[in-house]
């Protein structure tokens, strides 16, 4: 990742009051870049974008990803060269409890923002972020290629399946990358696994639950303990979006494709080690429960990415491992309930992860 690139660089942020949204924003600003959003208000009491007091240093637009004409109307106003895409609903389990809003925010919100690039004028790049769930999960053992067929179990999973053959059908039709010069589009779209870090207070998510729950003196209760996941600290695919935005503003037609971005193998582990792990970490009194209700509804037990790709032609890799990661979870944590500057350890964690880099 070049830090000096992203200085002045105008990068417009979808969902940016979300967990990840507000880590990047944090991120980018440190380094310099010109940085808006489009998003709704933050849902959740506490959350990151306000922790991070993020509104004093960016401006963000506050609206549904729905709304075309006002999002054309930001997008026009702001001209962003960059632009992350990163609003969506979010949820598996929610999903099965509002399926329109999961397909119309994830589907139609992603064409509204493409389609706001096709009637622009100027060069531009998008990132798509999607996620590992909208391959079609076999639950094999080895991990899925970019090329792999789309698909997923529950609304979630299936919405973010279609997110990305929208993103497919607009790049092959009006951005093709053997046509760049003409148009200067780039389009590419990223697939994280199950990202973690500090500031994230989502429901129905087992680290924040369990966070949520340590902190409230409760245990919380686990479902599903053997499935595996690979779980990744936040700032590892933020630093792989970073670094293809770079690549694909100085070759549109190279890096203009899918892209995987998930931990390393040692790194997919069970939700109980999790558990077990934060709890050694963290100590004083610590608990959960295992929860036997036969009424969850269907989750995938095994996902894995091939991240050969990112690896290969972007030289990226995450560059800190699960135990690191909960480290750095339960640090951020206890220094929020301490009343700790957090805006200043966040900074560091990331500066800590740029060294790393």
């Amino acid at each position: 990742m070049n830090k000096s690139f992203w200085d002045g660089k105008k990068v417009l942020i979808t969902g940016n009051t979300g967990f990840k949204g507000s880590w990047l924003s944090l991120w980018l600003l440190s380094l310099g870049a010109d940085v808006q959003g489009y998003a709704l208000q933050p849902m959740d009491k506490p959350n990151l974008f306000s922790t991070f007091n993020l509104d004093k240093d960016m401006k963000t637009v506050y609206a549904d990803i729905r709304d075309f004409e006002s999002l054309n109307n930001c997008f026009m106003s702001f001209d962003p060269e960059i632009v992350i895409h990163m609003a969506a609903q979010p949820l598996v389990r929610y999903s099965y409890d509002n399926p329109l809003e999961t397909y119309s925010t994830n589907v139609m919100g992603t064409a509204n923002l493409i389609e706001c690039l096709r009637l622009g004028s100027r060069e531009r790049v998008l990132i798509n972020v999607t996620t590992d769930k909208c391959y079609e999960n076999k639950e094999w053992l080895w991990g899925y290629r970019e090329d792999e067929p789309m698909g997923g179990y529950d609304p979630y999973s299936s919405s973010k399946g279609c997110s990305e053959l929208v993103t497919s059908a607009y790049r092959r039709s009006y951005f093709n990358p053997d046509n760049h010069g003409e148009h200067g589009v780039a389009i590419a779209s990223a697939r994280a696994g199950n990202v973690i870090g500090g500031g994230d207070w989502s429901k129905d998510r087992l680290i924040p639950d369990f966070i949520r729950a340590i902190s409230d003196g409760t245990a919380v209760n686990i479902r599903n303990p053997n499935a595996i996941r690979p779980w990744q600290f936040v700032l590892a695919p933020l630093s792989g979006y970073m670094s293809l935005a770079e690549r694909m503003f100085s070759d549109r037609k190279k890096f203009s494709q899918a892209w995987n971005f998930g931990p390393e193998e040692s790194d997919a582990k069970t939700v109980g080690w999790i558990i077990k792990k934060i709890v050694e970490i963290w100590g004083d009194g610590a608990s959960y429960n295992i929860s036997e209700s036969d009424v969850n509804p269907h989750e995938a037990n095994y996902l894995k990415l091939d991240c050969s790709k990112a690896k290969s032609m972007l030289d990226w890799e995450p560059s800190i491992d699960l135990t690191k990661s909960l480290e750095n979870i339960c640090t951020w944590h206890k220094a929020l309930n301490n009343k700790k500057d957090i805006i200043s350890l966040s900074l560091a964690q990331i500066k800590d992860y740029e060294t790393k880099l």
